[in-house]
């Protein structure tokens, strides 16, 4: 590794890039982030306390040209390829849109770092919706995928391609299967966040109750902070590899509704509704990941618990709710 180390991260104002940036940060690097829009004016999401700490770069990663572009003048020893939609109802709207976003820019990753002959080391963020009903609980990293939604397709062809092209052209690229993954940044359209900020509002007297989907769906939850660690210690390795990233226990979400609803000393049963519109068909195989190549070859941990991370949600939406009211 270089004595200096750079990073660029795609999808730096999400979730995940703001905390990749503080990881990064706190080891040395000189990191930046590739923003849309004028860099003086765009707001930077969940990096806007790294506004001055990180360069920006403008551009779009659905636009080869542009994006080629930044990945050149970015002059980073790391890639962290990130952006991406998140969102998977998202993406039954707009199939032509999920899948330029994710393997188009993916494309254009790989060609560009391998037509310029860089040196950097990419990480490619796939998901564990490559799997869907794959047949088998917990799933590893050589379990047969079959997706069951146009950003699960896209996803896999992402990866796919990126396990064709490091294979091909040698190049030093990972892909970092990640299950959920949470945290106070989370936007609030997801079940999570609406769990949590909900559990908060109704114990301060703001809210009367809570309706969610299918309360026995099952999901591997981690804390954000945990899983980009396991994509920085991804690129630290000689050779390249795919990595399941989870915490390896599975939980309904009638389990992190209890557990949010606990931490402010409340019944969940008193406030929570079942809204059939919100009702998803069940999956037919639980969502829950086998770490055991990241725990043997990384050393990586969650450090996290489940319960500490519903914990850390809950406060912290209590805090925005008190300041938000003077």
């Amino acid at each position: 590794m270089p004595q200096d180390p750079s990073a660029l991260i795609t999808g730096l104002t999400g979730q995940d890039g703001s905390f990749l940036a503080e990881l990064l940060l706190e080891k040395g690097y000189r990191v930046v982030g590739l923003v849309r829009g004028d860099r003086g004016e765009r707001e930077l999401g969940s990096a806007e306390h790294l506004r001055g700490h990180v360069e920006l770069l403008t551009g779009d990663v659905a636009d080869p040209v542009a994006f080629a572009d930044v990945i050149a003048r970015a002059e980073a020893s790391e890639i962290y390829h990130l952006a991406a939609p998140s969102f998977v109802p998202a993406s039954w709207e707009r199939p032509a849109e999920t899948l330029a976003a994710i393997v188009g820019s993916t494309a254009t990753l790989l060609s560009t770092v391998r037509e310029r002959e860089l040196s950097a080391r990419v990480l490619v963020a796939s998901s564990s919706e490559i799997f869907g009903d794959a047949g088998e609980s917990p799933q590893n990293e050589d379990t047969p995928c079959r997706p069951r939604s146009p950003y699960a397709v896209a996803k896999l062809a992402a990866h796919q391609l990126l396990g064709r092209l490091r294979e091909h052209d040698s190049l030093h690229a990972s892909s970092a299967i990640t299950y959920n993954h949470e945290s106070e940044r989370r936007p609030e359209r997801f079940v999570t966040r609406r769990i949590t900020h909900a559990a908060a509002a109704i114990s301060l007297g703001r809210q009367d109750e809570l309706e969610l989907g299918a309360l026995d769906a099952v999901r591997d939850w981690s804390f954000a902070g945990d899983i980009v660690r396991g994509a920085w210690l991804m690129l630290q390795q000689e050779q390249p590899d795919d990595y399941v990233l989870a915490s390896g226990v599975p939980h309904t979400v009638a389990e992190f509704a209890h557990a949010a609803f606990a931490c402010v000393d409340l019944d969940p049963e008193r406030y929570l509704r079942v809204d059939e519109a919100r009702v998803r068909a069940p999956e037919r195989t639980p969502s829950v990941g086998d770490t055991r190549r990241a725990r043997e070859r990384l050393g990586w941990v969650p450090e996290l618990s489940f319960e500490q991370l519903v914990e850390r949600m809950v406060r912290a939406d209590l805090r925005e709710l008190a300041a938000a009211s003077g």
